[in-house]
């Protein structure tokens, strides 16, 4: 009796198991870093998150690198290969200029109030400010999503943008010439005006291209030295410039099929993941920083800090940028209403600078980011 009572409580349960076994729906994920560095861990948080908030009727699998690299991830995810993805828009200007034209304005941090966006505040509310901006105030920029058969759920920004280099870069004299890798248009207007040149190429080809002496510097996000294993080629860093973050990314951006094919629920699950997902990527990467500037010294690497000429020098390529910016779209991409957006932006700026100053941890920002963007998406319009 004590044994059959045993197979039949066995037997029911393993029924009950059933209907959740089957009803759980396994979705693809892809980015294009390495195991082991941020990104990966950040999305495997997500994964997590999203069987979370969704009562396990979703799972994600995710893809580091080996699925779709960077310069494929955009026609990847709109042919279903894989369900999202990180879209670096970056690398795709004729597709995403309204979302680019955005978050190129991001050297405009440096016209801030030091003390108001030093010590990563500044990419918290960069981040902040472009998640409200495109959910809430850019038609045109959900559109480019949707043209790419994708859904736009979350974004992602970088600690400020520094430079990671094979010589010792603090003059204005020290920019003549200088090669440098770029990820935006507006750090190839800066390098320019400076008397250097801009490389573009995908993270993927950055080391090779430093150590072989194809390009001198990289401007980028001093965690990238450890993400991609940077280290062993670099000698030197500037930390103050150029400055400004790169949010130009959809964290999960989503197949819009797919989005289509879930519930309300499993969508705002998606979002709310999302949010938590866009304050892992910038708030790690600003607590990264320090560690990364003490493997660096530990490598031998020199840390500098940019002459006040040079500070002053990009500080007046900001404020002209920022007006060049909206004819340079205007004309390149056929945006219209380049300056409003541009307006809009700033005020949502200043706004996320104030709302960020007491932030403490990656869970704090992401209830922020929570409470005041990713709760408001109407699910039942945002994606269909």
């Amino acid at each position: 009796m004590k044994l059959g009572m045993i197979a039949s409580s066995v037997l029911a349960a393993s029924i009950a198991a059933i209907p959740y076994s089957y009803a759980q729906r396994t979705l693809s994920h892809a980015h294009a870093y390495p195991s082991g560095t941020l990104p990966h861990e950040a999305a495997k948080q997500y994964a997590a998150d999203v069987e979370a908030f969704s009562g396990g009727e979703l799972a994600i699998k995710v893809y580091p690198l080996t699925l779709l690299s960077g310069s494929e991830m955009s026609d990847g995810i709109r042919d279903g290969l894989a369900d999202s993805g990180q879209v670096l828009t970056v690398y795709f200007p004729s597709l995403y200029p309204h979302t680019n034209m955005v978050n190129e304005s991001s050297m405009q941090l440096q016209l801030f109030d030091p003390d108001l966006v030093d010590n990563g505040r500044g990419a918290l509310a960069f981040e902040g400010a472009m998640s409200e901006f495109i959910f809430e105030h850019c038609p045109e920029c959900n559109q480019e999503y949707a043209d790419q058969n994708q859904v736009y759920t979350g974004n992602s920004a970088s600690a400020r943008y520094s430079l990671l280099c094979t010589q010792e870069v603090t003059e204005l004299a020290h920019m003549d010439g200088l090669r440098l890798r770029v990820a935006g248009a507006h750090w190839s207007r800066w390098i320019h005006e400076l008397g250097g040149t801009s490389v573009s190429m995908t993270i993927g080809e950055l080391t090779e291209a430093l150590d072989q002496g194809v390009v001198d510097c990289t401007a980028s996000a001093l965690p990238e030295l450890i993400n991609l294993g940077m280290t062993d080629v670099v000698t030197d860093i500037t930390t103050d410039i150029p400055g400004g973050v790169y949010a130009g990314a959809s964290t999960a951006s989503t197949n819009q099929d797919v989005w289509q094919s879930l519930t309300p629920d499993q969508r705002r699950a998606l979002l709310k993941a999302g949010a938590y997902y866009a304050a892992a990527l910038p708030y790690e990467s600003v607590i990264r920083v320090g560690q990364t500037l003490d493997r660096a010294r530990e490598a031998g690497i020199r840390i500098h800090q940019a002459s006040p000429e040079v500070l002053q020098a990009t500080r007046e390529f900001v404020e002209k940028d920022l007006r060049r910016n909206i004819g340079y779209y205007a004309t390149r991409h056929g945006i219209t209403r380049g300056e409003e957006m541009l307006a809009q932006f700033r005020e949502l700026l200043e706004k996320w600078v104030h709302l960020v100053q007491d932030i403490d941890s990656t869970e704090a920002l992401g209830d922020l980011y929570w409470n005041e963007v990713y709760s408001k998406v109407n699910v039942l319009e945002h994606g269909v």
